[in-house]
C-alpha cells in the first residue's frame, strides 16, 4: 500500500515537472522563426553577433533578441508625382546640367541588403539604412552624374549612358556598406518648357530628315532597277532582231500556214508569191 502511494506521488511529481517545464518554455520562448526573404540578426545584452539566422525555425538562447531584416529587392523612388516617392509631395531630384540649366529628374533605385553583412549594417547604421545611407548617396551621386551632360543629352540619346554612370557611382558609394545596388532607372527628365520644345522640334526635324533620306534611297534603288530592266529588254530585243533571218521566218510562216489548214474552221489565206512559190516576206537587211 505504501509502495502504491509512493508510485502515485512519483507520477504526480513527474507531471508537475513537465508542466513547469512547458510553462518555462512558453515564457522564455527559445524558438525563433525567420520569415522568407529575411535574416535574423542576433543581439544579446546589446552585443550584435556576426552570424545570422536564415529562413525557417531555430532553437535559440531564450535571452537572445532577434532583429528580422529583409534581404529582398526593394525600391526607392524619388518622383515629382505625389504618392510615388518615399516622401509626400514633390520628391523629384533637382540638379544642374553641364550648361547650368536646372532639371528635375524622377528616378528609382532597386537595392537589397547583403545577407552576410546584415549584422554589420544593423550595428553601424540601423534598420532604416535606406533613409540614412541610400537617399543621401542617391542625391549626391545623381547630381554629380547629371552635371557631366547637357540637358538635351539626358533628355534623349545619352540617358542610358547617364543612368549607367549613376549606377556605377552608387555602387562605389554604398557598396562597401553592405547595401547592394541592382539597377538604377531614370524615369523622367523635366526640362524648362522652352528647351523641351526646342529639343522636340529638333528631334522631329531629324526624324523627318531620316524619313526623306529613306525615301530618296528607295527612289534611287527603283531608278536603278528600271535602268537594269530597260537594259535587259534592249539586249533581248537585239538578240531577237539578230535571229530574224529570212530562212527562219519562211520556216515559221510555213508552220503557221500548216496550223491554219489543220484548224477546224479552215480559212482561205491569199498571199503574194514569187516564181519559186515562196511567200514574199520583205526582211530589212536580210
Amino acid at each position: 500500500m505504501v509502495e502504491g502511494v509512493f508510485r502515485k506521488n512519483i507520477k504526480g511529481l513527474i507531471f508537475a515537472c513537465l508542466g513547469v517545464l512547458v510553462v518555462v518554455i512558453l515564457i522564455l520562448n527559445p524558438i525563433a522563426c525567420v520569415p522568407a526573404g529575411h535574416v535574423g540578426v542576433k543581439v544579446l545584452f546589446g552585443k550584435v553577433y556576426p552570424t545570422v539566422l536564415t529562413e525557417g525555425m531555430h532553437v535559440i538562447n531564450p535571452l537572445l533578441s532577434i532583429k528580422r531584416l529583409s534581404v529582398r529587392t526593394q525600391e526607392y523612388t524619388m518622383s515629382i508625382a505625389p504618392g510615388e516617392g518615399r516622401l509626400k509631395g514633390d520628391d523629384s531630384l533637382t540638379a544642374l546640367t553641364q550648361e547650368g540649366l536646372t532639371v528635375k529628374v524622377d528616378l528609382t533605385v532597386w537595392y537589397r541588403l547583403n545577407p552576410e553583412r546584415a549584422p554589420e549594417v544593423y550595428q553601424t547604421i540601423g534598420e532604416n539604412y535606406d533613409a540614412i545611407i541610400l537617399r543621401p548617396a542617391v542625391r549626391t551621386v545623381a547630381r554629380d552624374s547629371i552635371a557631366l551632360y547637357e540637358a538635351k543629352d539626358i533628355y534623349s540619346e545619352k540617358r542610358g549612358e547617364a543612368t549607367l554612370k549613376l549606377q556605377e557611382g552608387l555602387v562605389k558609394a554604398i557598396g562597401a556598406r553592405g547595401i547592394e545596388i541592382e539597377k538604377v532607372l531614370i524615369r523622367n527628365v523635366d526640362l524648362p518648357p522652352q528647351l523641351a520644345k526646342a529639343i522636340e522640334d529638333k528631334l522631329a526635324a531629324e526624324q523627318q530628315a531620316q524619313t526623306m533620306k529613306f525615301v530618296l534611297q528607295k527612289e534611287e534603288q527603283e531608278a536603278q532597277r528600271k535602268k537594269i530592266e530597260a537594259k535587259g529588254i534592249a539586249n533581248a530585243q537585239s538578240v531577237i532582231a539578230d535571229s530574224l533571218t529570212s530562212q527562219y521566218l519562211q520556216w515559221y510562216y510555213i508552220n503557221t500556214m500548216k496550223a491554219l489548214v489543220a484548224a477546224p474552221n479552215n480559212t482561205t489565206v491569199i498571199l503574194p508569191f514569187d516564181q519559186k512559190i515562196i511567200p514574199l516576206l520583205p526582211i530589212k537587211g536580210k
